[in-house]
């Protein structure tokens, strides 16, 4: 008889064994890999070091979850969790999905490693939390009346991951240097106004926004994300039906 295999490679599709080790949970190891992958980065995540945090070996872990793989699907499920998506109907819908989407961007600062694990974690849209905010959103936009709610919503959160990965992928270059958001961009700016010199539209956009990026740098980041929503909103309230 063919060994039984799991067609499906997914921690959401496999049946959680029963915990050997009461004092180790599914709930304490994701936690404690969610506090490696924010200080560390993916790289740095493995069974065997999660497993030495815990003060537990490796075939431990592996009773609650089977994989790597595994851990971080659970992993962006549990911070998906962070995001509350209001349910006020269709009396503001832009404000709503504003808030939703700055709610998220702000879980994507905060987890730095959500932007660039979120597109390759297997089947994590059948976590619960990610369902949860999918079902509350698919609400949020059916109220509004768009005809097609899905589609709106994959729009909308296309442009808010990836403004926001690559947001946090420039602020964890940043603290790696060791500086200030402001001192790294003030020691670039040298070599930036040098490489625009002689290219007149990009001049005149670096020197007005030049001050401002070293001073104040995450105000002019909040500025270019409420921009951008504000047109994709725009655009996406004209398939309203009128």
């Amino acid at each position: 008889m063919a060994a039984k295999t799991n067609p499906i490679p997914s921690v959401w599709a496999r049946r959680q064994r029963e915990p050997e080790q009461p004092v180790l949970s599914r709930h304490a190891i994701v936690r404690e890999a969610i506090a490696v992958l924010d200080a560390d980065g993916v790289e740095a995540l493995s069974m065997r070091k999660l497993g030495a945090r815990l003060n537990a070996g490796a075939t431990s872990l592996y009773r609650h979850v089977a994989t790597k793989d595994e851990l971080i699907e659970l992993a962006v499920d549990e911070v998906f969790g962070e995001i509350p998506v209001p349910d006020s109907g269709a009396a503001d819908w832009r404000a709503d999905v504003t808030a939703t989407c700055e709610s998220f961007r702000a879980t994507t600062l905060r987890h730095r490693w959500l932007g660039s694990v979120i597109g390759q974690a297997g089947l994590v849209y059948l976590g619960p939390n990610l369902v949860n905010v999918s079902e509350r959103m698919a609400r949020l936009f059916s109220a509004a009346g768009f005809p097609e709610p899905s589609r709106a919503i994959d729009t909308v959160l296309s442009f808010v991951l990836g403004m926001s990965t690559s947001e946090a992928a420039f602020l964890t270059t940043v603290a790696r240097s060791g500086e200030t958001e402001g001192e790294f961009i003030a020691r670039l700016m040298p070599s930036a106004q040098e490489a625009v010199e002689g290219h007149d539209f990009l001049a005149e956009a670096f020197a007005e926004a030049a001050a401002d990026a070293v001073e104040n740098p995450a105000r002019l980041r909040d500025q270019k994300f409420t921009y951008g929503l504000e047109v994709v909103l725009d655009g996406l309230s004209l398939r309203l039906p009128h």
